[in-house]
């Protein structure tokens, strides 16, 4: 892989990709809109301030870049604004996606990575989830990923552009260096959002619900480091360049913490309380969510370098207290 255009870069797990990809030697052209992205988080190659929806734009990049392959991070990620707005996900994460797609069938393009979610299987029937897991999203964020998963299993068949979609868990963490880390507005996850309560920037963090039928009554999410995701969509990257046809994957580290462990962790971190305040469960909240990622290891050779909880954490809280000397 000689140059890639990585739409969505500027993001949270965009921009550890093209950090990456700098390590690795490898040519990037970011794309990104900056509606929820941060120009200053680009520390590698160059930047193109525009949208997907603009296929004007998108001619115009391959016909100048002549990329390898596309890495597409680009999408609004908020279940509960999804369920009040859908139009806005479908015709982002769905309608320029095609667009997308269809530059890139223009231009000769045959390579994607595509960020999925697993918001696609909705409600576990069990746990750990694998890929066989029956997907039945409840929300149209899950719905719009899985929309797109379909397309491009029909392109590839169809058009021979080859594809593999990484389904996350739950991302978390920064880089080890604190010049890279978690930025959403607002702020909807959970490791964040008690590291901002620990340190001040915000009253409390909520725990939504303490009777769920796990040990300590509060949710259980699987957490996997950003650098390991990105480590795996480079090595699906190599998948695809060695001849690899479409497929898909779920990507989560394989153990689960509860709300309570993450709150307790972080405490010991941080060496402060956490101030957290109740509230009711949340719609849809299932009580595990956990992944089965033995596809991706066995297929592609991917290991978590950082699967445990603490250390997970303690890069976050490096970053959170960066964001504090830098304000």
């Amino acid at each position: 892989m000689n140059k890639i255009l990585v739409v969505g870069g500027a993001g949270y797990i965009g921009s550890h990709m093209v950090w990456l990809l700098g390590r690795k030697g490898v040519e990037v052209v970011t794309l990104d809109n900056l509606c929820g992205g941060h120009r200053d988080a680009i520390r590698h190659g160059r930047f193109v301030h525009g949208d997907i929806a603009d296929r004007l734009l998108l001619d115009e990049l391959f016909q100048q870049e002549r990329f390898d392959a596309v890495i597409h991070f680009a999408s609004f990620i908020q279940v509960g604004e999804s369920v009040r707005n859908p139009a806005r996900y479908y015709h982002n994460n769905l309608v320029n996606t095609l667009k997308l797609l269809e530059a890139m069938r223009a231009h000769g393009v045959d390579k994607l990575i595509f960020s999925s979610s697993a918001a696609i299987f909705g409600e576990p029937e069990y746990t750990p989830l694998d890929e066989a897991h029956p997907q039945r999203p409840i929300n149209p964020y899950g719905r719009s990923k899985l929309m797109v998963e379909q397309i491009l299993a029909d392109y590839g068949r169809a058009y021979g552009l080859k594809s593999v979609c990484l389904r996350y868990f739950n991302a978390a963490g920064a880089h080890p260096d604190a010049h890279l880390g978690e930025r959403h507005h607002p702020e909807t996850h959970l490791i964040p959002l008690v590291l901002q309560a620990a340190a001040g920037r915000r009253p409390a963090a909520t725990v939504f619900g303490r009777d769920y039928d796990t040990p300590d009554g509060t949710c259980i999410r699987d957490y996997i480091h950003v650098l390991d995701l990105a480590e795996a969509h480079w090595l699906a990257m190599q998948y695809l360049n060695q001849g690899g046809g479409t497929t898909a994957f779920n990507l989560g580290n394989g153990n689960g913490y509860s709300v309570a462990e993450v709150i307790a962790a972080a405490e010991k971190i941080t060496g402060r309380p956490i101030p957290l305040q109740e509230g009711s469960r949340r719609p849809g909240d299932p009580a595990r969510l956990v992944a089965d990622a033995t596809g991706i290891k066995q297929e592609l050779g991917w290991r978590p370098r950082q699967p445990e909880l603490e250390k997970i954490i303690q890069t976050a809280w490096q970053w959170e207290c960066q964001m504090i000397r830098s304000a």
